[in-house]
């Protein structure tokens, strides 16, 4: 069952004009927030809190949990489903009971894209920047994230620093977008330049694209953090999910 805050709402009226006893009414009530499920606790009211519904982390996770998890998902929600870090072959396994199911290869995202009356502003777009090529499994994370949140997503990528004319190619549309997400390996530095040439959130995702002194994106990780431009934030590294999220929450604010 579905219950959204207009349903809690009716559920109260109808205890207080008596059509309903109070342990059905406790009992539908009890129903709202998590599902214990032995493995997992799915939580069932961060539709109702966050407007999207809880995202399955699915490294680590056996092809039967992430299935049993998102088939529960499934009955107690209506929007758009994800579960990142995903393997094409616990994809397979969860299309074989829940046909609906689709899969980015880049991005490794097991993904439902029901709801389908979102009407997205084209003009208070969010742009998904990327460094390099190697940049693009993150970026791609990140703009799905943030296309399944309901938002429009544009993309630029491979304009880093060492041939930093590719990106002033693009400054039309970087300077009219309203959120950035920027995303780099190597020196990071990316995120520092384009914060610098604009007056609207950037978001700094470093990924682990480098050789060895890159420590695995550590080194862009500390590079994002102590840009000299102002505006800029950093989520964690190879965190396209994080920053797709959090740039569609400062999209969506008014």
């Amino acid at each position: 069952m579905v219950l959204k805050e207009e349903d809690v709402r009716a559920l109260l009226r109808e205890y207080k004009e008596g059509n309903i006893s109070e342990e059905s009414a406790v009992q539908r009530v009890c129903s709202i927030p998590f599902e214990d499920m032995g493995f997992a606790e799915v939580d069932h009211h961060r539709e109702m809190r966050q407007g999207f519904p809880e995202v399955i982390y699915a490294e680590g996770k056996t092809k039967e949990q992430v299935l049993s998890i998102l088939q529960s998902l499934y009955a107690h929600s209506e929007g758009n489903l994800m579960a990142t870090r995903a393997s094409r072959e616990k994809y397979e396994y969860v299309k074989a009971q829940l046909p609906e199911a689709r899969y980015h290869e880049a991005a490794r995202m097991i993904y439902f894209e029901r709801d389908t009356s979102v009407e997205r502003d084209k003009e208070r777009y969010i742009l998904v920047v990327t460094a390099g090529t190697s940049d693009m499994p993150v970026a791609e994370e990140a703009r799905l994230t943030a296309w399944l949140w309901g938002n429009e997503v544009r993309t630029c990528y491979d304009c880093g620093v060492a041939g930093i004319h590719r990106l002033f190619s693009h400054m039309e549309e970087i300077r009219s977008a309203n959120v950035i997400i920027v995303i780099a390996g190597m020196e990071g530095a990316l995120a520092s330049v384009v914060g610098g040439l604009v007056d609207k959130p950037v978001i700094a995702v470093p990924t682990s694209i480098g050789y060895g002194a890159s420590f695995h994106g550590l080194s862009a990780l500390l590079s994002m953090l102590n840009s000299c431009a102002s505006g800029v934030s950093v989520v964690n590294i190879d965190n396209g999910f994080g920053a797709g999220v959090l740039a569609s929450k400062i999209n969506k604010m008014r």
